[in-house]
């Protein structure tokens, strides 16, 4: 018998908090029963295995996110759009760093259809139309942002930037002054 109360979303919101506490990676069906105070076993009847919590986990936060940047691109254009959205992605992964991980979790092709990924790449698509890019620049400057945005907040995260000066909140305003730059100044080919 299920323990009233428990569904499918209520579980991968518990996942999703949990991997902000221990780690995405240490996210199991069985930790996720341990913080419920159940068998395992009444977790299946929501839940295949752990894999389909995290890929729940994974679909949550970038949902999570999309909704952020969605919020935080209304009204702005240009360099203001482009580091909103930066922004989004910085401060949604020190404020939820398994769920941050959980984003990057490679979907399966379904899943990632009925995600809101496509919605991440359709706002990073409108800030650029802001930098007058035409295809196939406009997927090379997607990807570039991407890897910055991800890059940076990860090494960050990880101390990768703390053992120097200047302070990593420093360099992040540059480095989207720099993106900016580049953007309006994109090479020919």
């Amino acid at each position: 018998m299920v323990r009233a109360g428990l569904t499918t979303a209520r579980l991968i919101q518990a996942g999703a908090e949990l991997a902000d506490d221990v780690g995405f990676d240490q996210v199991t069906v069985s930790a996720l029963a341990r913080r419920f105070d159940v068998k395992v076993a009444s977790l299946y009847s929501h839940l295949k295995n752990s894999q389909d919590l995290k890929t729940g986990i994974a679909l949550l936060a970038l949902e999570e996110l999309a909704d952020r940047g969605a919020t935080a691109l209304a009204g702005r254009a240009g360099k203001d759009a482009l580091t909103a959205l930066a922004n989004v992605y910085r401060d949604y992964a020190r404020e939820h760093p398994g769920r941050y991980a959980a984003a990057q979790l490679r979907l399966t092709p379904e899943a990632a259809a009925a995600s809101a990924g496509s919605r991440h790449s359709q706002m990073t698509r409108a800030i650029l139309r802001g930098y007058d890019l035409t295809e196939p620049d406009q997927t090379h400057a997607v990807r570039l942002l991407g890897s910055v945005f991800h890059g940076y907040v990860s090494l960050e995260m990880g101390g990768g930037f703390s053992h120097s000066a200047p302070d990593s909140q420093e360099t992040w305003p540059r480095i989207l002054d720099a993106l900016d730059a580049l953007l309006r100044n994109w090479p020919a080919r």
